[in-house]
């Protein structure tokens, strides 16, 4: 398709929740066939603003904000951000929208998240797509350390909850300026694009949207062992696609891991179990591939949405 068949055209959605809202970002008819887009941790649904355009317009894609980021409602007071709670999301969001059967695109901790509601849900998800990420956490390589993120997870919320500091206001710029030097990864055209849902307006400058209770992924991930890693993918009714960067996440951001090829006993699970239901995909670029260069991965991406999904076999 054209690169901007589906530019622009988006309409805003929000879903009631216990808590207030989910806010999303939606593209196409909702007569097509309904993919949800998931960001990656303390993102938002801009991150798919520039591969969207690129992808077949026969579908219905809805871009959702985790609570606590972009335009959705924080957490009540006291309540934890934990993986359980945005796999919960997922339900929610398909429940408002009527959907009971539906692919899945999912970001670095969108994917962990989208992986993990594939297992749990398998009826529900036809297509599976993973951009430099996997379906869920092993925990061979924290073991040592899962105590440890428990701990800091809990006092951070306390800590966060006690101080109650306003939230502090910056200009564009320094935002900007801020923003790219913890995200190494982000370009600066992405890097305001994400502030545009990110952020609001105040009269002094910006303040970020973000829950700040919301800290380090470890804090907030189920880690897994192998055992239950296998009883799950075995659920998997899903086609399942890997679009792995070759300067991504496990290349760049554990580096300093014991096993920086953590993700290869994953993907050899994965072919193993999965069979012919499995893709895995290695492109050029870093772990926002899909928004730097968004053309690495939406030929692959639209290639696997429109193939004929295969049934799993029967166990």
């Amino acid at each position: 398709m054209g690169e901007d068949a589906l530019s622009g055209l988006f309409s805003e959605l929000k879903m009631a929740v216990p808590w207030g809202h989910i806010a999303a970002k939606a593209w196409g008819s909702q007569q097509s066939r309904p993919v949800l887009c998931l960001h990656g941790w303390l993102d938002n649904a801009n991150s798919f603003d520039r591969l969207i355009p690129h992808l077949p317009k026969d579908f219905y894609y809805v871009a959702m904000d985790f609570g606590g980021h972009g335009l959705s409602s924080h957490y009540s007071p006291g309540l934890p951000y934990y993986q359980q709670n945005f796999v919960s999301e997922i339900r929610r969001v398909s429940a408002a929208l009527k959907w009971s059967r539906f692919s899945i695109m999912g970001h670095s901790f969108g994917g962990i998240v989208g992986g993990t509601f594939s297992c749990i849900f398998p009826e529900m998800v036809d297509k599976l797509i993973l951009l430099d990420s996997t379906p869920l956490v092993l925990d061979s390589n924290v073991m040592e350390n899962l105590l440890t993120y428990k701990r800091k997870g809990i006092e951070h919320t306390l800590q966060v909850e006690e101080a109650k500091e306003p939230s502090r206001v910056l200009s564009r710029e320094e935002m900007l300026q801020r923003f790219l030097k913890n995200n190494s990864h982000v370009g600066e055209e992405c890097g305001e694009l994400l502030l545009q849902r990110g952020t609001t307006q105040v009269a002094t400058g910006l303040v970020l949207n973000r829950d700040r209770r919301i800290a380090l992924p470890e804090h907030s991930l189920d880690f897994i062992s192998r055992e239950l890693f296998v009883h799950s993918i075995k659920k998997l009714q899903a086609n399942v696609l890997i679009v792995k960067a070759t300067q991504g996440y496990y290349d760049v951001r554990r580096e300093h891991d014991k096993d920086k090829e953590s993700v290869l006993p994953i993907i050899d699970k994965l072919k193993s179990v999965l069979k012919e239901r499995f893709q895995f995909v290695e492109v050029p670029g870093n772990h926002y591939v899909h928004m730097n260069q968004p053309h690495h991965v939406a030929g692959i991406i639209s290639s696997f949405l429109q193939s004929r999904a295969s049934t799993p076999a029967q166990l």
